[in-house]
């Protein structure tokens, strides 16, 4: 699943080439989405001026001034920007066209949504629970250490818990983690504030070295150009289980978390 990296880098790849366009036109080949596509999105977006490309959470926004076309790329799906003559493959559902250049949905599991958010209405449920977000300056130690007071259940759960905080997940859990040298098996509330602050600080530097990367080339995961993301080729422990340590050379372990596969290294993460 395309996770914050991901998505940001697609949101960073689209505004460059598509912020200032105009709509001229709304191909809906499969509507049948994780949501129906709606009925009049073509009428909603034709002649419409694309302003600004932004992201929240694993959320893509494209703001069209009297509202948001919002976008999730579920477990499968991508945007690109392709020429105006290219033909549409099998799971190419959806074409907003800006004169020469098409903004082109692909989703082939079909658990992506786009629905519209007219201007000035409330946030829908998707979005009115969010946590914070790990690359705003309002995220830092302190922030955590406050929050995790008294939550006994693990770290590794906490902060890929989207109502806590968005965008951290499975892959770069288990790398920030590593890099914080934190057991993901430890009780959040057990963190002190110097554990909570290298933590945190792992977790925006992560995040951000991956979105330079541009994002982890997983399943079918690529950038508006096409090209996969390389991030894979600097995990540390993720997805290297029975690989020696980068660091101290012991075999990385795996462990299941809450139904999730966990990687660490036993000597460098304690609890």
């Amino acid at each position: 699943m395309p996770e914050l990296p991901e998505v940001e880098t697609t949101a960073r790849g689209i505004a460059p080439h598509l912020t200032g366009a105009r709509v001229s036109g709304v191909s809906v080949r499969q509507p049948r989405l994780r949501l129906p596509v709606p009925n009049d999105i073509a009428d909603t977006l034709r002649g419409s001026v694309l302003l600004q490309v932004r992201r929240r959470a694993k959320y893509l926004l494209l703001d069209f001034g009297h509202g948001e076309l919002l976008i999730h790329l579920g477990m499968s799906g991508s945007l690109r920007i392709v020429d105006i003559g290219k033909s549409p493959n099998l799971h190419d559902h959806v074409d907003i066209e800006f004169g020469d250049r098409i903004l082109r949905y692909r989703d082939p599991r079909r658990f992506g949504l786009i629905t519209w958010m007219p201007k000035d209405s409330a946030p829908p449920a998707l979005l009115a629970h969010l946590g914070i977000e790990p690359l705003e300056e309002t995220f830092d130690g302190v922030w955590l250490h406050r929050a995790t007071r008294h939550i006994k259940r693990p770290i590794k759960t906490f902060i890929m818990d989207s109502h806590q905080i968005v965008g951290v997940g499975n892959i770069y859990a288990s790398e920030s983690l590593f890099r914080a040298r934190i057991h993901p098996l430890t009780e959040a509330g057990r963190l002190g504030p110097k554990r909570c602050q290298r933590l945190a600080e792992e977790i925006r530097a992560t995040l951000t070295e991956a979105i330079a990367a541009g994002g982890s080339s997983l399943r079918d995961f690529v950038g508006t150009d096409g090209a996969p993301g390389y991030f894979q080729q600097q995990y540390f422990a993720y997805a290297r289980e029975g690989e020696p340590c980068r660091t101290c050379g012991r075999p990385i372990q795996r462990h299941v978390i809450a139904q999730r596969s966990t990687f660490l290294c036993p000597a460098c993460q304690r609890r």
